[in-house]
């Protein structure tokens, strides 16, 4: 009788797609149970649509993959080269990195970058500030110090990016940007009172107007998303943080953005999604509301 009185374990959950295999995970985006076969295909279709719904390319493009060595650049590469083969894009893919001149991990990253140049079969160029300016970031550091050194790396790298493009002779340079960088990039610019960055930095085509377009294949993907595709998949990508980024204004808007992730996983989307941020702004008075909101949540005491 005791025995009988036990309460019986329950099984295991089965994945909410397929209704046959284990799950294995919750997706961050929707909390679904989700096995790793079908967390691959609706992963890799969502990207798929995303770039069919905005016309990312065209048949005989020539594509740059802006290359890191990290984790979204990585599966970027990864799952395009995918992409193309199974959906016939018809792309020609290029893997173009830019080298910083940061010792101890650029010069680590890019050994990772040359290992995917092989893995994918995927032509890699390689642009670096030395050769592009005459300094690396390391002697800029040294001149300037660790203050706004990402700023002034932000812009460096931009153009390098433009300028292997150009070497390259590409049509379009994709990005690893995703959907919580976005997020960022939004809050940040509500911080700053930038209006005529925020009414652009959701874009998923920026600089139409230049000789060379990018594109974000990862504006709606999330970040834990990208980072249990590349575990799962075992990827080889290298994951330690750039030695001058610590201090960077980013940092804390990504922090919030986790807390907002924590409380409702969709905020993310609900923030790169919404057209009331901008008038928000110009409403007048919202910057004011969302810095002393931010002040607050970050200066009162932790219970």
């Amino acid at each position: 009788m005791e025995a009988d009185s036990k309460p019986k374990k329950s099984g295991a959950r089965l994945c909410c797609v397929c209704n046959q295999n284990r799950a294995a995970l919750k997706r961050p985006k929707t909390l679904e149970q989700i096995c790793r076969e079908c967390f691959y295909a609706v992963f890799e279709e969502e990207i798929h649509q995303v770039i069919l719904e905005n016309q990312l390319f065209k048949p005989g493009d020539r594509i740059a993959i802006g290359a890191s060595g990290g984790k979204d650049s990585t599966v970027l590469a990864y799952v395009l080269s995918e992409l193309n083969r199974r959906h016939n894009y018809g792309l020609d893919l290029f893997l173009l990195s830019v080298d910083e001149g940061i010792t101890g991990y650029r010069d680590d990253s890019l050994e990772t970058v040359k290992r995917n140049e092989l893995q994918y079969g995927l032509p890699l160029k390689i642009v670096s500030y030395k050769d592009l300016y005459g300094w690396t970031m390391d002697e800029i550091v040294k001149m300037i110090g660790l203050k706004n050194n990402c700023t002034f790396c932000g812009v460096f790298r931009r153009q390098a990016l433009d300028r292997g493009a150009a070497l390259l002779k590409v049509d379009k340079v994709a990005t690893g940007h995703n959907a919580d960088d976005i997020a960022e990039t939004v809050l940040l610019n509500i911080l700053r009172g930038d209006i005529a960055r925020l009414s652009r930095c959701t874009s998923i085509i920026t600089g139409e107007d230049g000789p060379i377009p990018r594109c974000k294949p990862f504006k709606y993907t999330y970040e834990k998303e990208i980072v249990m595709y590349a575990y799962f998949k075992k990827l080889d990508y290298f994951s330690t943080e750039c030695i001058y980024s610590p201090n960077a204004y980013r940092g804390f808007a990504r922090e919030f953005i986790k807390d907002l992730e924590r409380i409702r996983p969709r905020a993310i989307l609900d923030i790169i999604k919404s057209e009331m941020v901008q008038s928000l702004c110009l409403a007048g008075g919202a910057e004011s509301r969302f810095t002393k909101a931010w002040h607050w949540s970050y200066s009162r005491p932790k219970q």
